[in-house]
């Protein structure tokens, strides 16, 4: 059963801000809930990408040529872009601890967008408009 909390949780990622209730639900039974143990590389610099993880519980820590860039816990995400493409990781992620992540693959994703079509452009709005945000801060900076 999907729980509110995750709903929540899946309604702050960016990418999936448009969607409503019902798409979100779609999405969570779509994903899988992963326990992961304290020191695995989830994602590794330069490897492709095969899927979205939002945390549940527990932190991991980002990485970028070998430099600590953050770290990440409840509610927060990364790997979206994988769900559009398979392009390079363009950093390495490792669990600091006990973790319990929400992972959607990109064959799952593709799943649901073609069960709902009108999810499609609804991804399409969110991404030309976190692209437009980019560009802006491309530019004042």
């Amino acid at each position: 059963m999907v729980r509110s909390s995750e709903l929540d949780q899946l309604k702050a990622v960016p990418l999936f801000a448009s969607f409503n209730k019902r798409d979100l639900r779609r999405l969570a039974k779509a994903s899988d809930e992963v326990d992961i143990r304290p020191g695995y590389v989830i994602v590794e610099e330069g490897q492709s990408g095969h899927g979205f993880y939002l945390i549940l519980e527990g932190t991991a820590t980002v990485r970028r040529n070998n430099r600590k860039l953050a770290t990440l816990g409840p509610g927060q995400y990364f790997g979206e872009l994988a769900l559009l493409d398979r392009g390079p990781r363009n950093a390495t992620v490792v669990a600091d601890n006990q973790m319990r992540l929400l992972v959607v693959g990109p064959r799952e994703f593709g799943g649901v967008i073609d069960e709902v079509p009108g999810l499609a452009r609804k991804l399409l709005t969110s991404m030309a408009q976190r692209l437009r945000e980019a560009d802006a801060r491309a530019i004042s900076h």
